[in-house]
Order: C-alpha cells, then structure tokens, then sequence
C-alpha cells in the first residue's frame, strides 16, 4: 500500500471516528474555514478546555503541512470562548457546547478555555528533515506539535490501523509544561474580574450606572461567565472601543433581568425592566431563559459616563463577558485613574 493509500483510509477512517487518534476529545467540527481561507480538518476540545488542530498530510509535503499547522494555530490562538462555542453550534445543529462538553467530559468546560492549544500532523510517514524541525520546535521552544503516525496492515481479509507516535504523549505533555511554565500569566488575587460590556439595544452604560448593574445576554455562552462572579467580588468594567468606565463591588449573584429589582429615586421599588430605560430592547427576550439578558448587582466604587472612559496602551481587553483579571499593570492603572485604594 503506497504512503497516498495509507492516508486516505486514514481520511476515511477518521470522518468517521475521531477516537482512533486516541485522544479523549470532543469534536467541535471538520473542515472548519478560517479567517485566511483555508479550512482545518479537525478542530477539537480536550477536557481542559485545550484546543486540538489535526491536519492530514495528504498529497502535500511535510513541509507545507507543517507549515500550514503553524499558520491555523495563529488564527486558533485568538478564538473566545463565545467563538468557540458558536463553532461547535453551528457544526452541530441544536447542541450547545456546554451540555456536550459535560456529556463528554462528566463536567462543566472550564471558565476559559482555549488558554494552551495541541497541533496534530496525521500522516502515515515523515522525511528526516521533517521529523527533527518538529523535534526542534517542541524541545526547544515548546511549540505544542507532534505527529502521529498511521500504518495500515493486511492479514489475509483483515486490516489493521497501527498509530504511534514521533514524540510520546507523556513526553510532549512535559515539554509543554515546562514551556508554560515560562510564560505563566500573572496570579489571579481571588477577588478582580474584567467585565466586558457591549452595549447595543439590549443593554446601556447609562441604565447600569444609574441601577448599579452589570449584564449581558444573547445566549448561554455569552452570559455564563456571569454565574462566576460572587458577593465581594470586585469587576472591572471595559466598554469594548472605549475603555475602562467602573469598578465596583458585586453584591448578588446573577439573576434575569425581570426578577432584578431596582429602587427609584423616591425609594419606590420596582422591576428593572419596568424602569425608564436607556436601552430600548432589554426586555425582548425577557420570557426566553436562553436569551434574556442577565443582569448581577453591582455597587459602584466609581463610575463615569462612557465619554471619560480611560483606555492607554497594555491595558487588559478580552471579548469574555467576565473573567478574572490577573493583569497587575490594568488593577493599578485603573484604580489610580478613579482614585481607588487597592
């Protein structure tokens, strides 16, 4: 069986199972296009919340496919939790990331996810060259690259599929831990969050202000990151093309927007929903649990109109509704501009 037979059995064999890469993963998709034009043919998640790109050589040299791993890992590199999950929706019509991820897994995804990424070469030989430029990335360098082999076999009417691998699994894990551990990000202090706040017709800087609040809304992988923030928690708040407009002090855990309850200016209590809004459409989706906007009480430490947002070069930006903030440099640079004590 010629090396070119070998690898579309392969092909064949892996549309239809993705476990004979002996890996526990979950398929997120198949050729799934990026922002370059060109398509991966596998992209999966671990149950660390990892990142899996495998490419089959094909017709191509080692070179290019090499290559072509190296160029998909800069676009995989940069995808959010929510593009993830709207990839896995989309690949997957009627399933959300989060219940296949439990399914899978036997537990929640992670709170981020996407932090460390793996690329796989599916082939069923290399050239020397090849072998030792990928040996020297992973060694050296820590690039999160193997191959794994495929061999097919005959035995009379049977056929047999051998896997092996260039660097054994346990090694690559150790050469990947030792590489992330000379770039591990910055502690987390148990107490900051960043807030991304989006606002569109569903949600305004102007209402959260004014109500001490903070939400989002659209679907579960936009609002889930919600659910991490507790009492005592303080949340740095980022107005995406802005800057930084809040910090504040959590004070309730999430709820939906129409069983949040504000207090007027004459102390008369009501839902917010029922308060005069600045973003005209928060209610829309006030009866679809998926979609409602969901809101967390916030007492602000300082809060500025959206045009005294403060934003300079280095500060911390994700697209995650929340997350924890682990930038030292964002804590003390926006603390400073609104006058906090740390």
């Amino acid at each position: 069986m010629t090396p070119l037979d070998a690898e579309k059995r392969l092909e064949d064999a892996l549309t239809v199972d993705l476990e004979i890469l002996g890996l526990d993963l979950l398929l997120i998709g198949r050729q799934i296009p990026t922002a370059f034009g060109k398509r991966i043919d596998v992209l999966a998640i671990d149950s660390e919340g990892n990142i899996v790109v495998a490419e089959l050589k094909r017709d191509r040299t080692a070179r290019e496919v090499v290559a072509q791993v190296l160029d998909y890992a800069s676009w995989v590199r940069q995808l959010s939790y929510e593009q993830v999950a709207a990839l896995y929706a989309e690949r997957n019509p009627g399933k959300q990331l989060e219940s296949a991820f439990a399914d899978t897994f036997g537990t929640d995804p992670p709170e981020e996810i996407n932090q460390n990424h793996e690329l796989l070469v599916l082939c069923s030989e290399l050239d020397p060259s090849t072998e030792r430029i990928i040996t020297y990335l992973a060694e050296n360098y820590g690039v999160p690259i193997n191959v794994v082999f495929f061999r097919y076999y005959k035995d009379d009417d049977r056929e047999y599929l051998i896997r092996s691998w260039l660097i054994a699994p346990d090694e690559a894990e150790e050469k990947k831990s030792k590489a992330a551990a000379q770039r591990t990000s910055e502690p987390w202090n148990g107490r900051d969050y960043y807030v991304s706040l989006g606002e569109n017709e569903h949600r305004s800087w102007d209402d959260c202000r004014k109500f001490g609040f903070i939400s989002a809304g659209g679907g579960k992988w936009y609002t889930q990151t919600l659910g991490n923030l507790k009492p005592g928690n303080r949340v740095f708040v980022n107005i995406p093309g802005r800057g930084y407009v809040g910090v504040g002090t959590v004070k309730d855990p999430v709820v939906p927007a129409r069983d949040f309850i504000v207090t007027l200016g004459d102390g008369k209590t009501i839902s917010l929903l029922s308060a005069p809004l600045k973003a005209p459409k928060m209610d829309e989706f006030a009866d679809d649990p998926d979609k409602t906007e969901q809101v967390v009480r916030v007492e602000w430490l300082r809060a500025v109109p959206r045009e005294e947002a403060y934003w300079e070069k280095g500060l911390f930006a994700k697209q995650h509704s929340a997350c924890r903030l682990r930038n030292r440099f964002t804590i003390e640079k926006v603390t400073q501009r609104f006058d906090l004590t740390d």
